[in-house]
């Protein structure tokens, strides 16, 4: 979140205050559950454009330093790459390609698909409300963030959402007159749309900003107040974005304060600067959390504290267990709801949209880190998983533990021991044969035979060899991985050794261990497979073909995106037992079928109702006719 002016302020003064909203049996919130008591809010930037885009702004908003140029190394103004593949609309930058080879491309949010998309994730993640930010509207960027409002409001209507206001005063000179006319004139439009959201039965308006001890927010405590009754009189419910500090009125607060921060409806510490370890986590729920609490009980001030995922280019995520430890945090302190900061802050690294993984979604050269920063697998949406996670044990539907229960990584291996694989290079879209002991394995085939069927063994710790049907003998990355791949040896050893790597959209990479570079179909195939590349590209993407012993998996998104069931082997499945393998009613929207198998999908439980037949792998279940997208309650496989 925040603007420039609070970028450089946070440096200076790391003890900012959190956002987010508690509430249980024992400390009850001043307010029933509503829009936000009780509920998950993300904060909401949606302020990146680009040149060509349509946005009155017409530049690089927020993803360059010099917004009237393209990004590049030298031009940057973001901390974290965000995962292209679902969005429609990309604009080319001024960076390297990514590391797959792919042109480094971005998104602008004034396309109503690139908002739409998150929108989506946000329902698809337990993310209930989204606050969206308004800086000063009266600048140049005033009618691109006017156009913005109206977008969201539109991906809220459409997924089920709620969203708010959230006013960030930060530089605003004139704040105490303007804001006012910017609500009665603009923004209180928005409260006609059922997607606003309302708390105790009021529009929800949020004020980013009062109380800070800096230049940047200058007003004094009678301003502050003035502006809090006049949205109150205008029967608004009104959150209060305050310093950490502003219990006690030191450090990041102003003194003198505390009558302000009482007069809110709902307070909402910032806590982005502030915590960057779990024992910073652990420090706040003891010196902040706890203390805030009782004291907004005693108030009757509704209570959000803010959870972040951790900047990734300063390392502080460890893989999902610095922000799990917030949710564990204020879950056993009592609090109901949270503010998650931010949702698309690409700027400060601190979001939880979906970001590129690992190099191989990352310009080259950039400097930029995957998710994987810390040397574990991480998905794109993993973050999101995780604040769906966060959010249930929150309202009590998974327990309380301090133990992270989201995997980092969500996706079905193909390779499984014990079964007869095929692989199909992306490279050219031919098989892998092992001919025989003494020629090196090469994708120049259109059909599977022999001798293009391996047997996958297990080499342990998660790692696979393969034995070509062909010779019987497994497949080695020669010479340390110097030479082509082949199939010579009679036994599994380090060379013989490979760790499948998620290549998004159901296809894998292999990782040879005998120099920890990926397996490549060189010369667009033309060339014997060899393990020479450090990323992950089209050369280096190959998909699986199961011939023997295999298993169907379901997907929660098309394309065989999102979480994945566990492997379903051939039977009879009802909806409580699809619900046990991890396929909810009325989920799937993808499905890989091994050779030679048939799916039965039901769209009523007990195999009833519209039945739709598959025998091979199915992508997209929108394009069946009728669409089965989100309709399966039972299934049989055979």
């Amino acid at each position: 979140m925040k603007n420039a002016f609070n970028r450089s302020f946070k440096h200076l003064i790391p003890a900012l205050a959190g956002f987010v909203l508690c509430f249980s049996a024992a400390t009850r919130a001043a307010s029933p559950a509503g829009d936000v008591v009780g509920k998950i809010t993300v904060g909401y930037q949606g302020w990146f454009a680009a040149t060509g885009d349509g946005a009155p702004i017409n530049g690089w908003w927020h993803w360059s330093a010099n917004w009237a140029q393209p990004p590049s190394p030298s031009n940057n103004a973001i901390k974290a790459w965000p995962d292209p593949r679902e969005y429609t609309a990309l604009y080319q930058t001024a960076y390297a390609n990514l590391g797959n080879g792919q042109p480094a491309k971005l998104f602008s949010s004034y396309d109503q698909q690139t908002v739409n998309t998150h929108f989506l994730w946000m329902q698809q993640n337990g993310c209930d409300t989204a606050a969206l930010q308004r800086f000063n509207p009266n600048s140049s960027e005033g009618p691109t963030r006017d156009a913005m409002a109206t977008k969201v409001r539109t991906a809220a209507e459409t997924y089920g959402r709620k969203f708010y206001i959230m006013y960030d005063v930060s530089g605003w000179t004139s704040m105490q007159s303007e804001i006012k006319t910017d609500w009665t004139t603009k923004m209180s439009a928005l409260t006609a749309s059922a997607a606003y959201a309302k708390q105790n039965g009021k529009p929800v308006v949020d004020i980013w900003g009062f109380g800070f001890n800096d230049s940047n927010h200058p007003w004094s405590a009678a301003v502050c107040l003035d502006v809090i009754n006049w949205f109150k009189g205008q029967g608004c419910y009104v959150i209060g974005g305050v310093p950490r500090e502003w219990r006690t009125g030191t450090g990041g607060s102003r003194a003198g304060f505390i009558g302000v921060y009482h007069a809110f409806n709902m307070l909402s510490p910032w806590m982005v600067g502030g915590i960057g370890t779990i024992a910073d986590c652990d420090n706040e729920y003891t010196t902040y959390t706890v203390p805030d609490l009782s004291d907004c009980n005693a108030n009757s001030v509704d209570y959000q504290p803010c959870v972040l995922p951790g900047d990734v280019s300063a390392r502080q995520r460890v893989h999902g267990d610095f922000m799990w430890r917030q949710f564990y945090n204020m879950k056993r302190a009592g609090c109901s709801s949270i503010y998650i900061s931010m949702y698309d802050e690409y700027n400060e690294g601190n979001q939880i949209a979906k970001t590129a993984e690992s190099s191989s979604w990352i310009p080259a050269g950039s400097g930029l880190l995957g998710l994987d920063e810390d040397g574990t697998a991480c998905s794109s949406d993993y973050y999101l998983r995780l604040t769906a996670d966060g959010g249930k044990m929150l309202k009590g539907q998974i327990a309380l533990t301090a133990t992270r229960p989201t995997p980092p990584t969500t996706a079905t291996k193909k390779l499984v021991p014990g079964t007869t694989v095929s692989l199909k290079a992306m490279a050219n879209g031919k098989y892998v044969t092992a001919a025989n002991a003494t020629t090196a394995l090469i994708a120049n085939s259109t059909t599977v035979g022999t001798a293009q069927q391996y047997a996958v063994l297990d080499a342990g710790s998660g790692n696979i060899g393969l034995r070509a049907l062909a010779n019987s003998q497994i497949v080695c990355a020669d010479n340390a991985g110097a030479s082509p791949l082949i199939a010579n040896r009679t036994a599994v050893g380090p060379w013989e050794t490979f760790t499948e790597v998620d290549a998004g959209n159901g296809n894998i990479g292999l990782r040879a261990m005998a120099n920890g570079n990926y397996v490549c179909a060189d010369n667009a195939g033309a060339s014997a497979l060899i393990a020479n590349r450090t990323a992950i590209g089209g050369w280096e993407t190959f998909t699986v073909g199961v011939i023997t012993g295999g298993s169907v998996t379901f997907y929660q998104d098309t394309n065989y995106g999102g979480a994945a069931s566990q492997a379903l082997a051939k039977g009879n499945y009802t909806q409580a037992q699809l619900a046990a393998k991890g396929v909810p009613d009325n989920w799937a929207s993808s499905v890989r079928v091994p050779a030679g198998w048939t799916v039965i999908i039901y769209a009523n439980d007990n195999f009833g109702g519209t039945s739709w037949t598959r025998t091979s792998d199915t992508p997209d279940f929108i394009a069946l006719s009728p669409s089965a997208n989100d309709q399966m309650s039972s299934c049989k496989i055979q």
